[in-house]
């Protein structure tokens, strides 16, 4: 077997036995670093980053136990185990807001002030809200993403929160016309909208639409500021038992079908899941062109 030859592929990342020689080195070069300097010394080695230009160091450490696992290397012992900061996560606290009831048009809620808030300090604020208001609660998020309070004089009337894009989605791979290896290369490149809430107490007609739009012209720079790269497509999933996904239509977004309803990781063909609507929003004309870009 040549040393470029495969022996495992990981989160895209083919490794060879070359590769693992690579990783030996390293370890036997510095016997009394921790896994995490070995792992931070194997990206920079290969130049394995995330678009943002981090260094994709705890991908890197799962692809370093897989290998000690099927026996290709040994890592050193480890120095201590890290606090899991999903598995202990605590709920956020409630909010302090004023729920006085909200009946008027959008115009009398004008200006409204959209505020990207992720890494700073209304993010508690949201979460808060999220959890306290939205019926699916609040999650934290993993991997790339935003998070909004749209604020009606100082006063939050909604949240919006938008991430990665699901791994695979039939109908929307199909409307997009990619290949499962364009498709892995530029799957970032697409933001789910992951919540969007209106605060109980205001009802105002045509106020989702309104947000949306206010909301999609902005987060491509929003998302290019923050992760260095821009997205091309949005995307939603609409649950028809409770919704008819009026707002997105209102705002122009385009029904594409169902989601299947197997869920993520289910390895049965068996609908487990209430299917959803699955919605998109092409952010600019030559969106396919970006997005099937095999570069």
């Amino acid at each position: 077997m040549s040393g470029m030859e495969t022996i495992i592929t990981y989160r895209r990342r083919s490794v060879s036995r070359q590769d693992v020689a690579t990783i030996r080195r390293i370890i036997e070069s510095h016997p009394d670093k921790s896994r995490r300097f070995i792992s931070q010394e194997v990206c920079r080695e290969w130049d394995w980053r995330q678009p943002n230009g981090v260094l994709k160091d705890m991908v890197c450490r799962s692809l370093l136990l897989l290998l000690e696992k099927k026996g290709f290397i040994k890592q050193p012992a480890r120095k201590f185990t890290p606090a899991n900061p999903l598995a202990k996560r605590k709920k956020p606290s409630r909010a302090i807001v004023d729920k006085t009831p909200v009946h008027c048009s959008v115009g009398d809620l004008i200006p409204i002030k959209l505020k990207q808030v992720r890494r700073t300090r209304f993010e508690k604020i949201f979460n808060a809200l999220v959890s306290e208001y939205h019926y699916l609660g609040y999650t934290q998020p993993v991997g790339e993403h935003l998070k909004y309070i749209a604020f009606s004089h100082d006063r939050p009337i909604a949240c919006l929160a938008w991430g990665s894009a699901p791994w695979y989605i039939g109908v929307r791979d199909r409307f997009i016309g990619w290949g499962k290896k364009i498709r892995e290369n530029n799957l970032h490149l697409i933001a789910n909208n992951l919540r969007f809430l209106i605060m109980p107490w205001v009802q105002v007609p045509c106020l989702a639409s309104y947000l949306l739009a206010l909301n999609r012209h902005r987060l491509s720079q929003d998302w290019q500021n923050l992760y260095h790269h821009p997205v091309y497509l949005l995307e939603t999933f609409v649950d028809t038992e409770r919704y008819l996904g009026t707002c997105y239509q209102a705002d122009n977004w385009l029904c594409v079908g169902q989601t299947t309803g197997q869920g993520k990781l289910s390895k049965s063909r068996q609908a487990l899941l209430s299917k959803k609507a699955v919605y998109v929003y092409p952010l600019t004309k030559n969106f396919r062109r970006e997005l099937c870009h095999d570069g």
